[in-house]
């Protein structure tokens, strides 16, 4: 089992009402998804300016909800109700990766760029799915 799991698994051995008042900053799968975020708004800064409404948005509120479902999920009673909000952030994380192959296609991403942030979104969607058969496993 890789570090960022064991790490995870160790957060998940709490009842859910310790993990009420845990820092989802402590979660190793919310650490990764913040650095995405801020990946996803750094390089968007150099999208076209009429795409600010259109993709610019959609890619920085996909990668956006990814951490803030896991961080709202993380305080939530009931490993059901973590889950829940883990599998929304799995579906923003594919959100995501479409947008970002979208704007790759566009030639608004250059190909390491691109091949950067797919990369780093799909170790989230893994580390989500560790996380999700963790808590399935124990509900």
């Amino acid at each position: 089992m890789n570090e960022a799991v064991s790490y995870q698994l160790s957060a998940l051995s709490q009842t859910a009402s310790d993990r009420q008042m845990q820092d989802f900053r402590n979660l190793k799968v919310w650490q990764r998804s913040h650095v995405l975020t801020l990946e996803v708004y750094r390089l968007s800064k150099l999208f076209p300016r009429e795409e600010v409404y259109g993709l610019t948005s959609q890619m920085r509120r996909a990668a956006v909800s990814v951490g803030a479902n896991i961080a709202e999920g993380s305080c939530r009673n009931g490993d059901s109700d973590f889950a829940r909000f883990l599998q929304m952030a799995m579906g923003s994380a594919s959100e995501l990766e479409y947008h970002t192959l979208l704007a790759y296609d566009l030639e608004m991403l250059k190909q390491a760029d691109y091949e950067r942030l797919s990369t780093k979104a799909q170790e989230v969607k893994r580390m989500l799915a560790s996380l999700l058969r963790k808590l399935r496993a124990e509900g």
